[in-house]
């Protein structure tokens, strides 16, 4: 820079930014204004007197020595080095840096250039900035935690209202599995039961009351102990479908519901059932073969359409034999045909039907976001 021309020296000394030229040992021979302006120093007090490394807070001058100068000697500049500077008030004033190293023909050090900026403002940006992450990293956290509570709790009422342990017998085996969506946090409406009438047949049922949230899962809960409560007269399962019609009209949230009701004979297999509106049971033989009972049909808990009465059906299981009871978010999966996952529930059941193996299989790889809960009744093998 010509600093015989009047402008070029305006142009260094009012630079918004600090300039100064030291010789290699860092002794200040040449610094403008904004430099001395930030610093509270006189000009004379530095220039031939003071070397830069002085104005430097007791850290700067250990990473000058140990880093600062053997770096710009190595290679000839150094850039973006953070430091502080001691000002005449004994203030600290955070600089950033940036030396070049002037050499002569021969390679042996003359001068050193340096430019420096202010970043007070940087540096309040930046711990602005730190605080806000902390912030953002404490409130995930408690976010988190909260999460992780409001889900144990989830899950320990879904268990609450979920069946006890299902009845065991040499005759039978009885096998169930809830498991919620994973992306979901709120307790579903499915559920399912099993127990023994005093009448010595076994009691199988799968239902699903529509929405999420508390109000679902109490409704589910109070189905459930209704089912139960009439059972145990003797009803029968179309008779327990009917009296549920009237009971869900004092239970709003149950309203909609389907359920799958079953009785089934230990010894003989002989099964009657009832499905109001639900998806069709599955029967697996001894032999691996599948098909959807689609007998016994009728339409979800407090719709009555006169051509779809409430009815039952009879079928016989044979020793070996399974009833596969399911929700529909063991099949259903968002822009796939229902006839897709019906299949592939058949084809899995045949394989292995218990609720664990049902549940990985159709749920690895789609993606399900809906509760999935089934019951597999079995009957035992002819000794």
């Amino acid at each position: 820079m010509n600093f015989a021309d009047p402008s070029a020296e305006d142009l260094y000394e009012r630079a918004p930014c600090g300039y100064l030229s030291t010789s290699p040992d860092g002794t200040i021979v040449r610094v403008n204004a904004t430099f001395l302006r930030w610093t509270g120093y006189n000009r004379e007090n530095l220039v031939n007197e003071r070397r830069f490394q002085d104005l430097l807070s007791p850290g700067g001058r250990i990473y000058y020595e140990t880093h600062f100068s053997p770096l710009l000697r190595m290679q000839g500049s150094v850039r973006e080095i953070a430091v502080d500077i001691i000002t005449a008030d004994r203030q600290r004033l955070p600089v950033l840096v940036n030396s070049v190293l002037v050499t002569d023909e021969a390679g042996a050090p003359q001068l050193v250039r340096t430019t420096v900026l202010d970043v007070r403002e940087r540096r309040a940006y930046e711990r602005e900035l730190r605080l806000a992450r902390d912030r953002e990293r404490a409130a995930r956290r408690a976010l988190e935690r909260q999460h992780e509570q409001a889900s144990a709790i989830s899950h320990t009422l879904q268990q609450s209202l979920l069946a006890d342990e299902p009845p065991r017998d040499p005759r039978f085996a009885i096998a169930a599995l809830y498991h919620p969506a994973v992306a979901q946090l709120e307790v579903g409406g499915d559920w399912h039961d099993a127990f023994e009438l005093p009448n010595g047949r076994i009691a199988v049922t799968v239902g699903d009351v529509v929405g999420r949230g508390l109000m679902a899962a109490t409704a589910m809960g109070q189905l459930r102990s209704a089912v139960r409560a009439l059972a145990v007269t003797g009803a029968g399962p179309r008779e327990v479908v009917r009296f549920l019609d009237t009971y869900v009209e004092q239970v709003v949230p149950a309203r909609f519901a389907t359920f799958v009701y079953a009785e089934i004979d230990p010894d003989s297999g002989a099964t009657t059932l009832a499905v109001a509106g639900h998806l069709p049971p599955v029967i697996v033989t001894v032999g691996g073969d599948t098909r959807l009972f689609m007998e016994g049909r009728s339409t979800p808990l407090g719709i009555e359409i006169e051509a779809l009465p409430r009815v039952e059906a009879t079928l016989v299981l044979a020793p070996g034999d399974q009833l596969v009871l399911y929700t529909d978010g063991l099949v259903e999966r968002r822009g796939e045909s229902i006839d897709v996952g019906l299949e592939r529930l058949l084809t899995a059941a045949g394989q292995d039907a218990t609720p664990a193996s049902l549940a990985v299989a159709l749920d690895e790889g789609a993606g399900g976001d809906d509760d999935v809960c089934v019951l597999v009744f079995s009957r035992s093998r002819s000794r």
